[in-house]
């Protein structure tokens, strides 16, 4: 689902906001946001979490790229040999396609931020 700035969504599962709360001993309990709250998109942002192998495989990939037919042979085969390593990572980044995150503020006052999308449906 794509969602857009200015749409009503609500809530699809309680999300918990914080952990334990505790008061001079007293655990006074948690914060959580129930099923079917609804609010409005402020904000959409599509971005992909990128985690070091992915970064790592680029990098070296550019670099293999750029470089790789004027380098000495066996310093070729040891960068091949790394990207080789890496590309599992780098083929489940692809896969995953981009994150999309939202802010939603919600009717009583509540603002989540950078949630992913999945977790609110339209109004």
């Amino acid at each position: 689902m794509t969602l857009r700035a200015g749409q009503r969504v609500v809530l699809a599962a309680d999300t918990r906001l914080t952990d334990t709360a505790e008061v001079s001993g007293v655990v006074v309990g948690f914060l959580s946001l129930a099923a079917g709250v609804g609010g409005t998109v402020e904000q959409v942002v599509g971005r992909q979490d990128e985690g070091d192998d992915v970064r790592e495989y680029e990098r070296l990939k550019s670099l293999l790229d750029a470089y790789g037919a004027g380098m000495p042979t066996e310093s070729r085969r040891q960068l091949e040999e790394k990207v080789a390593v890496l590309e599992p990572a780098w083929a489940a980044f692809q896969e995953r396609g981009p994150r999309v995150s939202v802010r939603v503020r919600f009717d009583n006052g509540f603002i989540l931020d950078g949630a992913h999308e999945d977790v609110f449906v339209p109004a």
